[in-house]
């Protein structure tokens, strides 16, 4: 029962992520491979379920986890541009669709049942194991940005959680197909945890004009020709005697640019 509820915080770690997408109407740098893992393995554990039977915490978990996944995907394709969307339903319909029906036709033909189970099991084991190594792709953009912007915290956490809580029943239940998986989400999921921690404080800075730039602008007489030159805090303005004669000095600053005040 422990277990089902660390899962169901699991399940419910990207809802600020969401949340912000829908705010923003953008998925911004955010990737749906994630969500489309978690709903596959979903769908492959609560069929595991009902092949195993008395499986009853199982099939509640995954079948809460298959309800959220499609709405996190369902608003995924909503707002992500047009490459996006368009790679998140073909591999929707690949792995999804095609793969798990596929799947469950080539076990269908094993005569006994506990084979089944037990076959099914193992491919569960491997999907899984896939789960705790999707965001992987987040810990490489984040090695390579210093930015954890993109990479949800909470998600890791209680993957990692999750993960500790799930092996003890594996280990209960003398369930290998439950315990390796969740051995292997441990390992990965502190692993992210740890890079999150390294490098939480990087702050990627925006490079910004500045907003103190004094510009001089001398008109000349007739006949001349106009100078427009910057002048930095720490550079001295020219002094009127070094003016061309009948030339006007005009200086203005960036925050008179800025200023929404009549002059």
């Amino acid at each position: 029962m422990i277990g089902n509820i660390v899962s169901f915080f699991v399940f419910l770690a990207p809802v600020p992520t969401f949340y912000r997408i829908c705010r923003n109407k953008s998925t911004e740098e955010f990737q749906s491979i994630p969500y489309l893992v978690a709903l596959f393995s979903s769908m492959l554990w609560l069929y595991y379920a009902f092949l195993k039977g008395h499986s009853f915490l199982l099939i509640t978990i995954n079948s809460f986890g298959c309800v959220i996944e499609m709405v996190y995907i369902a608003i995924y394709i909503a707002y992500a541009l047009r490459a996006a969307r368009n790679s998140t339903i073909k591999l929707f319909a690949l792995m999804n669709m095609g793969l798990f029906s596929l799947l469950i036709l080539i076990t269908h033909f094993i005569p006994n049942n506990d084979a089944r189970a037990t076959v099914f099991g193992w491919i569960c084991t491997t999907i899984s194991v896939s789960v705790f190594a999707a965001p992987l792709s987040i810990v490489a953009r984040v090695v390579r940005t210093k930015s954890v912007e993109f990479m949800p915290f909470s998600l890791s956490f209680f993957l990692t959680l999750s993960a500790i809580m799930w092996f003890g029943y594996g280990f209960f239940q003398k369930d290998w197909c439950i315990m390796i998986p969740n051995i292997v989400g441990f390992v990965l999921g502190l692993s992210q945890m740890v890079v999150y921690g390294y490098y939480r404080n990087n702050e990627v800075m925006d490079e910004k004009l500045p907003q103190h730039v004094a510009i001089t602008v001398v008109h000349p007489p007739p006949g001349g020709v106009s100078e427009v030159r910057p002048v930095t805090p720490n550079e001295q303005q020219p002094q009127p005697s070094q003016l061309p004669e009948g030339a006007v000095e005009v200086v203005v600053s960036g925050d008179d640019l800025g200023s929404d005040q009549p002059s």
